[in-house]
């Protein structure tokens, strides 16, 4: 442990901040994140918010800046009513995955707790955000704040020029969609710059005085009695519109007959945030297990250098136990994998199995078990990972025995659930199969595309829900959402599902059925 500090040696003394203190303790942790762990981050800026701002901030996912909805108001007097009661904290901090990287820290926080969320946000997540893959592919830090600024400043001009129960409606309808407006499998366009924002507009505002409803009034051809020909027709129809397309919002936004120009660029930016916060729920368990190894790490090396008492590294190391407790699956807290505490146990796993492996841990993990390099193998596997690879590749058999993991098989047509996988070689396999399949966002969240419209026929829009395991979805969240997309299509829509593993229809039900 460390040697006995000096009170002149500490970053600080009490449980009071200031900001010189906020200052100087962020250059020692600066100087440990980059020179030691060798972290690559952003430039930080750290804002100091009220409760009631982090409350506002929960509201809005978190953006500095962002576009009015009822939505967010509903969902900050929630907050506030569970805060105010005692029936939810809130968080030490939130971070923005932007060029400078924000971090917002409670005013309320004591100066240890200043210290481990600034090593957790402000070099953790920052380091994450700047090196992992999926967010240098699919989002743009340097560009988000002055998007988002241009998204609130045209939404609220929108407000003023064609009133709020329009942009309403057209946000609701967006909105309800998000979950079906990211591209998964293809590279989203960049966000626009300044200056293709300003072309964009100028182009809105052409179109807005040239807008003409003749076209809507073109006949209807003649339907094909040859089925051949019907056939190759969708076929050049679906290959002129690049279809399936799995970008339903996408898809409105460029094909749909009835949106204005400004209800067009509303799509766009809505589907812009929903692809921006893709990547953050692909990397749950690794973004939350790098962030909380860094702070475990930098602050127990300040500890050692004399920089931080024994009593200011305890009262973090009691926030940090908050932060990794796994309730057991009989607590009445249990509801799943704590993000936090599965990310950090394999963060120090991969760090033991680099240093002190074992001859399973040499079987298991040749490539870099015993290297010595454990900086090296977590930048490495932070960069090059998600959730499910991440698992696939680093979950080892000691850490699933640690965390008494096994997998079971749930048949809907028998009573109890059968164990399927318990702590043998072939169990082990097969638990981290199935744990990493539990978080691919591709297996979980329903796989909906546009798979059909005759643009010169009835307009009928055809959408289809590939549904594995027989899951279906819900009835009435599935009508009310077919209305939100008949409200911007303007023609009916249809949803067919068809199971995954089979091809039989399931399902199958029209807009044309119901009110609209």
């Amino acid at each position: 442990m460390s040697k006995s500090a000096g009170a002149s040696d500490l970053l600080f003394t009490g449980s009071d901040w200031t900001f010189d203190t906020l200052s100087r303790t962020y250059d020692a942790i600066k100087e440990v994140a980059l020179g030691d762990l060798g972290l690559d981050c952003y430039p930080n800026q750290l804002e100091i918010i009220s409760s009631e701002q982090m409350l506002d901030a929960y509201s809005s996912n978190g953006m500095p800046l962002i576009y009015q909805h009822w939505s967010f108001g509903k969902h900050f007097v929630y907050e506030e009513y569970l805060y105010r009661k005692g029936r939810r904290g809130l968080a030490y901090e939130i971070v923005i995955n932007s060029n400078p990287c924000i971090a917002y820290l409670m005013e309320e926080n004591t100066m240890a707790l200043q210290a481990l969320v600034i090593a957790h946000a402000s070099f953790g997540h920052n380091h994450f955000f700047k090196n992992n893959y999926l967010f240098r592919q699919w989002t743009d830090a340097s560009a988000i704040l002055d998007y988002m600024e241009f998204a609130k400043g045209y939404v609220s001009r929108c407000e003023e020029r064609y009133g709020f129960a329009a942009v309403e409606s057209i946000l609701d309808a967006a909105h309800t969609l998000m979950d079906q407006a990211v591209f998964r499998y293809r590279r989203p366009p960049r966000i626009s710059s300044a200056k293709e924002q300003a072309r964009v507009r100028e182009r809105l505002e052409y179109e807005e005085k040239i807008f003409s409803d003749l076209w809507r009034t073109l006949p209807q051809p003649r339907q094909s009695e040859d089925t051949t020909e019907a056939e190759l027709e969708a076929q050049e129809r679906k290959k002129a519109l690049n279809l399936p397309e799995e970008n339903l919002l996408y898809f409105l936004e460029k094909n749909s007959l009835i949106l204005e120009p400004w209800e067009r660029e509303i799509l766009r930016i809505v589907r812009v945030v929903a692809q921006y916060f893709y990547p953050q729920r692909q990397t749950k368990v690794m973004n939350e297990g790098c962030a909380t190894f860094v702070h475990y790490t930098i602050m127990n090396m300040l500890f050692d250098r004399g920089k931080i008492s024994e009593g200011h590294l305890l009262e973090m190391l009691h926030s940090h136990s908050n932060v990794v407790f796994q309730p057991g699956f009989d607590d009445p807290r249990f509801s799943g994998l704590n993000p936090y505490a599965l990310g950090f146990a394999m963060m120090q796993d991969i760090e033991r199995i680099c240093t002190k492996p074992t001859a399973e841990d040499r079987d298991w993990f040749p490539e870099f078990a015993g290297n010595g390099d454990w900086r090296g193998t977590l930048l490495d596997a932070w960069a090059n990972h998600r959730d499910e690879s991440f698992l696939l590749q680093y979950l080892s058999p000691a850490l699933i025995r640690k965390m008494r993991l096994f997998a079971l098989d749930d048949e809907s047509k028998e009573k109890h659930y059968q164990v399927a996988s318990i702590h043998n070689e072939r169990g082990y396999e097969k638990i981290r199969s199935s744990l990493a399949r539990s978080y691919d966002i591709g297996m979980n969240q329903p796989n909906i595309q546009v798979v059909d419209v005759d643009l010169l026929g009835n307009r009928h829009l055809r959408l289809q829900h590939t549904a594995r395991d027989g899951i279906v979805l819900s009835e009435s969240t599935r009508d009310a959402t077919l209305r939100h997309v008949r409200r911007l299509w303007g023609y009916d829509v249809s949803l067919v599902g068809v199971d995954a593993e089979f091809g039989n229809v399931l399902y199958e039900t029209s807009t044309d059925k119901f009110a609209g």
